[in-house]
């Protein structure tokens, strides 16, 4: 790698300013080209000693010369420390860390975590983010650029596993260090050549959205608990399995949020992931089951639940309670929502529309068919076969 090299320079426009005075500057030149940084210092023409690039005939001529020098050293901190991650340095790069102040020493952490904090994405992703690199500090604390390896991705994914985590809930972490790693490369702490999930694979599995049947659903509608912390879990649960509400929007609900037209209670709310406007006619959903249970609660009280990794071990105690063999989480609340409304005949885009989606692919992904639903469709449909074959009949009966 070639190396950058830097000097002072003082007055390069040949220009003084209405003080009298002029910058110093430090010309960094690399392979023929030349930038030039400022270090906030303007002096005038007999402070400069020009034959050894020195302040002189200044009161603070030591302590200028002496920062001067440190500012020198910093740019080649900084330019040793891309050599140290293999990246070639380049005069573009050097400008870039100047002007955002980064720390040369910088490790993978921070950056991973200065890149969150200042992210413009959403906060259930940056939630996400936070959650990954909370899990990589465990692992390995201090990470670096340079250790960051196709080795250290497999062990990191049997770090992961040992903590018994599926194997789709570690490709989501594998997935969200991937996109830190692509930032580290487009601001060019990592090199293209180190990538390394160009040879390794992230495995996922076909998940399995995991919904209740109509008796299940009754299971824990009749379920008594008399914990009550349970009981509020519970009852939350229930509520969005009437709504087909997500955690993160019922955890974000307001008194506000209930509106009432025409003297029926309708939910309105913008889902936090996507931002789409959503109307829930609660009064229609189910009997108005999600009402009953939210004139137990005020709204303030009913959606202050806690983490979702919490809810969603008190719902597998609830789940055990009640007899039930199915994993549930909060989630299972949603995907139970959009197949019991199909199972009731709702057309799939109407329940896309009280769902917030944007796709009605996405609903169709939650819309499970239950064997009843089938049972009752082929019947209407050699019911409706065998009224147009009568109706045919009759038809050609009245020609004759």
């Amino acid at each position: 790698m070639d190396k950058i090299r830097y000097r002072l320079v003082y007055n390069r426009k040949k220009k003084l300013n209405k003080q009298g005075t002029a910058l110093v500057q430090v010309e960094c030149s690399l392979n023929g080209r030349k930038i030039y940084l400022t270090t906030n210092v303007y002096l005038k023409p007999e402070c400069w000693d020009k034959e050894v690039s020195q302040v002189c005939n200044h009161p603070q001529a030591l302590e200028l010369n002496a920062m001067l020098y440190e500012y020198i050293l910093k740019l080649q901190s900084i330019e040793i420390a891309y050599w140290k991650r293999a990246v070639p340095v380049t005069l573009s790069l050097l400008k870039a860390s100047v002007k955002k102040r980064e720390n040369p020493n910088m490790t993978f952490l921070t950056f991973a975590k200065r890149e969150i904090d200042t992210s413009d994405k959403k906060e259930s992703t940056k939630e996400n983010l936070k959650t990954t690199v909370t899990l990589l500090t465990e692992f390995r604390q201090g990470l670096d650029f340079k250790d960051i390896t196709y080795s250290f991705l497999k062990e990191f994914e049997s770090f992961l596993r040992e903590r018994g985590n599926s194997v789709n809930t570690i490709a989501k972490h594998l997935r969200q260090l991937r996109t830190l790693v692509n930032e580290a490369i487009n601001q060019g702490y990592i090199h293209t050549d180190a990538y390394p999930f160009r040879k390794y694979k992230i495995k996922q599995e076909k998940g399995r959205h995991e919904f209740l049947t109509p008796g299940e659903l009754k299971k824990l509608e009749r379920l008594e608990v008399e914990d009550k912390r349970l009981r509020h879990v519970l009852d939350a649960f229930l509520f969005c399995c009437y709504a087909g509400l997500r955690f993160s929007d019922f955890c974000r609900l307001k008194p506000e949020s209930f509106i009432r037209l025409h003297g029926k209670l309708w939910l309105c709310f913008k889902s936090q992931k996507t931002g789409v406007e959503t109307r829930i006619p609660l009064y229609l959903l189910f009997g108005g089951k999600a009402l009953a249970i939210l004139d137990r609660y005020g709204v303030c009280e009913f959606t202050r639940l806690g983490s979702n990794a919490d809810v969603n071990r008190s719902l597998a105690r609830i789940a055990s309670l009640a007899g039930l063999k199915k994993h549930i989480t909060y989630h299972s609340s949603r995907h139970t929502c959009a197949t019991l409304l199909v199972h009731q005949g709702v057309p799939i885009t109407t329940v896309q529309k009280l769902l917030g989606h944007t796709s009605v692919k996405t609903t169709e992904i939650y819309s499970e068919v239950l064997p009843g639903t089938i049972v009752r469709d082929l019947k209407n449909a050699y019911r409706s076969k065998n009224i147009l074959s009568r109706s045919k009949i009759n038809s050609l009966a009245g020609i004759y």
